[in-house]
């Protein structure tokens, strides 16, 4: 697999259509924002992934990575509306619907179940 590391080659890869061309791109960018958040360096990261979804759009691996990186960075509501994209882009996506609940809960987000009376039989 060749990655496409110069600027001339990514404006050539994005401007040919290639949906080959442009998922390899995507990749290049993916796995270097995964590198990133290994090393801690999450914010570099949104950038690389970001850059992946420059490329294509409907990866959602890339999607994914993304918004755990701004989860990580606590910047929730940016994670809530990418994982809203991945579940427009995949709405049988079971990550993104988890991925929704935990961001709502660390928002504070969740309805809080009301008590009932309940009456105790002694």
């Amino acid at each position: 697999m060749v990655l496409l590391e110069s600027p001339e080659s990514n404006f050539h890869a994005r401007r040919s259509g290639s949906s080959a061309s442009a998922r390899q791109l995507a990749e290049h960018y993916y796995y270097a924002a995964l590198d990133l958040v290994l090393e801690g360096h999450h914010e570099q990261a949104v950038d690389e992934y970001r850059q992946a979804l420059a490329a294509d759009p409907r990866f959602t691996d890339a999607l994914h990575g993304l918004s755990r990186a701004l989860q990580d960075l606590n910047r929730f509501d940016e994670a809530i509306a990418v994982a809203q994209q991945i579940s427009e882009v995949d709405p049988d996506d079971i990550l993104a619907h988890t991925s929704l609940s935990i961001l709502y809960q660390k928002k504070g987000m969740v309805p809080r179940p009301k008590r009932k009376a309940t009456k105790r039989a002694f």
